[in-house]
């Protein structure tokens, strides 16, 4: 039997429960992972909420878009990998009926890659979502080069964190939004140029300075909501990109006024394709061997303690990721 989180209605973190089921066995072109971490997501938390972005299946939905293990099963057909391979989950488009929130999970071998060398369970954890999805945002799509400035909001996710990483990888200055100065000196550790506290700084005006007039070549904004207009006017006139990669600001966005390009920046376009999971396998890997990456964790739970954490998750408080280990 495995260990499996569970919620049969939306609303508050107590909907969720644990639960025993069978071990699924894999089939044809599939593997089975015993997972040792997990990564908490924003995601999570909004299907288990009712705001998802997309209908779920209730009651007895799943949870969970990322995690690591090793692989303890293999299907029929599978070559390249071997029983006790350690691994990363690459995508999950089904979470609610397959989600990680479990001791194993069992899918289609294109959605694991190797676990980097030297990267251990709760670290490895942290990686996937945040930086696929940053590097995903930022180099695939708004082609982010050296020397570019980017503005990156809510910085202290674990999204914005994995962004400053990145800029700093390729040689581009990130410049951190945050609404608490009281992270101003972790943004800064973590790599930021400079951080632009949202509170009580006026967001394009800072930027403008910082850039020397010329406003932000790429802002990554994961919030949304109404302040969107506002934001794109810290973007670079004419050739600035503003790409959006999430939606912690559930209010209607209006459509920014700025001439600018617009891009609305959805992962699974991305991990659901090989041949850029292979580019994001690579860079992060590289980046990781260099020390140039490092996943940032804030706190980690187990898997009994998922309410918890998913209380502390809503808190809004924690600066980088949330995990659990099973």
């Amino acid at each position: 039997m495995s260990r499996v989180v569970v919620f049969d209605e939306t609303g508050a973190p107590e909907v969720l429960r644990i639960v025993e089921e069978p071990v699924g066995n894999p089939g044809a072109g599939e593997v089975r992972v015993k997972i040792e971490a997990v990564g908490i997501n924003r995601l999570d938390q909004m299907m288990r909420a009712g705001m998802s972005p997309r209908p779920i299946r209730l009651p007895h939905a799943r949870l969970g878009i990322e995690a690591t293990g090793t692989i303890d099963a293999l299907g029929s057909g599978v070559e390249g990998w071997a029983i006790g391979d350690a691994v990363i989950v690459t995508a999950v488009p089904d979470m609610d009926s397959n989600g990680t929130y479990a001791e194993h999970i069992v899918l289609p071998a294109d959605r694991i890659v190797a676990r980097p060398d030297g990267l251990e369970a709760t670290s490895a954890a942290a990686l996937w979502v945040a930086y696929s999805t940053a590097y995903g945002a930022l180099v695939e799509k708004a082609a982010m080069r050296p020397g570019h400035h980017v503005l990156i909001t809510a910085a202290s996710s674990a999204v914005g964190l994995a962004a400053i990483q990145i800029a700093n990888q390729i040689g581009a200055i990130p410049l951190a939004v945050t609404r608490s100065a009281a992270k101003e000196p972790a943004l800064l550790a973590a790599g930021a140029a400079a951080v632009i506290v949202s509170d009580h700084d006026d967001v394009a005006e800072a930027t403008h300075r910082y850039t020397n007039g010329a406003g932000a070549d790429i802002v990554l904004d994961s919030v949304m909501g109404p302040g969107l207009a506002d934001l794109a006017n810290a973007a670079k006139r004419f050739s600035g990109v503003l790409i959006t990669v999430g939606w912690l600001d559930p209010r209607p966005a209006p459509y920014p006024a700025s001439p600018i390009t617009m891009i609305r920046y959805m992962s699974f376009e991305h991990t659901l394709d090989p041949a850029v999971v292979h580019r994001i396998t690579a860079f992060l890997t590289a980046g990781i061997r260099s020390g140039a990456l490092r996943p940032i964790i804030d706190t980690v739970f187990t898997l009994d303690d998922i309410v918890a954490a998913h209380h502390y998750l809503e808190q809004g408080h924690h600066t980088g990721k949330i995990v659990a280990t099973i």
